[in-house]
This record gives structure tokens, C-alpha cells and sequence, in this order.
């Protein structure tokens, strides 16, 4: 028996597709856009059809950009173009920026190196990486992957193809979180902690 008209249950059916996104939420959301105004919604498709068209690949770092040539960071005269900070997606360019910390450029993979999932060195953009090393001028690079076994993997991975070249390759530190408590962390993050400590 159906509930719903066939185009609220393919609205759900579309919604429950995004992550995080189960069946009860994507109900939620599909009945949540058929209650705006005819132009919200129009305005609402168009912003998801023109993401998709005008979004794109730098060429240098591979972040996403909008428009020719490479993105605001990579076409900074401001960045040390000495370093470059290898993270798995953009998302994690958000993160490192939103520190305030980071002055350096940007390379992303697009993913990590995961043999259960059939994702290799070909499905990544390494090559992009090496090139660019590669040409010189480059002094660091920092691995900035997940502490999981598929990042460390990539991290372990990458740092061995990079060793050549003669550049700094180092991984972002572990350790206790900022407002935790000792008690409560689990051993491999204590052993991650000690190893990483530094001089204050």
C-alpha cells in the first residue's frame, strides 16, 4: 500500500541517499520543502544543479573551486608555498583553517588508501602530489590524515614515495584532547600523547 504520491516517495527516497540521512529525517526533509514557497524551493534546486556545474577541482591542490585557474589559497601570495598539508577531503581544509594556525598550502587526496573498500594509490590524487614535490621548492610536508588505520596506512604510504625527494615529511601530533580527562583515555591515545610531547 502506498503512502505517499510516487514524487514524495521518490523526494524521500533521494533525501535518504545524503549521509547521516535516514528514512524518518528524509520524510522530515522532503515534507519540509514542499511546505516553502514555489520560489524557495526553485531557488533551493538551483543552488544544488549550479553547485554541481560550476564546482570543480583546483588544479594545484585539488580543493574545490569555483571558476578558471587555482583556488583563493594556492592563488594567495600570502601562503608559504614551502609547505603543503596532505589532507584526505575538503572538509578537512575547513578544519585546518578554521585554527588560524596553518599558513601553508594544501593538497587533497580525495580520499584514503582502503583495500575492504577497493580504493588504491590509482583512485587518489597522488600523482598530482609527487608532481608536485617533485618540481621543487617544496621543504615540508605534513600528513594530515585521520589517526585511524586506513590514514596512518596513507600517511605510511605516502611518506615512503615522498622520501626520495628529500623533504621534511612530518605527521600532525596525537594526544589528549584539550578538556579531557586522563582518566577516561583509552591507552593508545596516552602511549600517542607521550610520544608527542614537547618541551614548555
Amino acid at each position: 500500500m502506498q503512502y505517499f504520491p510516487p514524487a514524495l516517495e521518490d523526494l524521500v527516497e533521494h533525501f535518504a541517499k545524503l549521509p547521516g540521512v535516514g528514512i524518518k529525517s528524509a520524510q522530515r526533509l522532503a515534507f519540509h520543502v514542499l511546505s516553502l514557497p514555489e520560489e524557495e524551493t526553485t531557488a533551493f534546486a538551483q543552488a544544488i544543479t549550479g553547485a554541481k556545474a560550476r564546482i570543480h577541482c583546483c588544479p594545484v591542490c585539488q580543493n574545490l573551486t569555483e571558476g578558471d585557474g587555482p583556488c583563493p589559497i594556492c592563488a594567495s601570495a600570502k601562503r608559504d608555498p614551502t609547505v603543503i598539508c596532505v589532507v584526505a577531503g575538503p572538509k578537512d581544509v575547513m578544519a585546518m583553517e578554521r585554527s588560524r594556525e596553518y599558513n601553508g598550502l594544501y593538497h587533497v587526496l580525495h580520499g584514503v588508501l582502503s583495500p575492504m573498500d577497493h580504493v588504491g594509490p590509482d583512485d587518489l590524487h597522488i600523482r598530482s602530489l609527487t608532481e608536485r614535490v617533485a618540481a621543487g621548492g617544496v621543504e615540508e610536508v605534513i600528513m594530515a590524515t585521520d589517526p585511524d588505520t586506513e590514514g596512518e596506512t596513507t600517511a605510511m604510504y605516502l611518506s615512503r614515495l615522498l622520501r626520495p625527494f628529500q623533504v621534511k615529511i612530518t605527521r600532525l601530533a596525537y594526544g589528549i584532547a584539550v578538556g579531557s580527562r586522563l582518566e577516561y583515555t583509552d591507552d593508545a591515545t596516552l602511549v600517542r600523547a607521550l610520544e608527542g610531547r614537547r618541551e614548555i
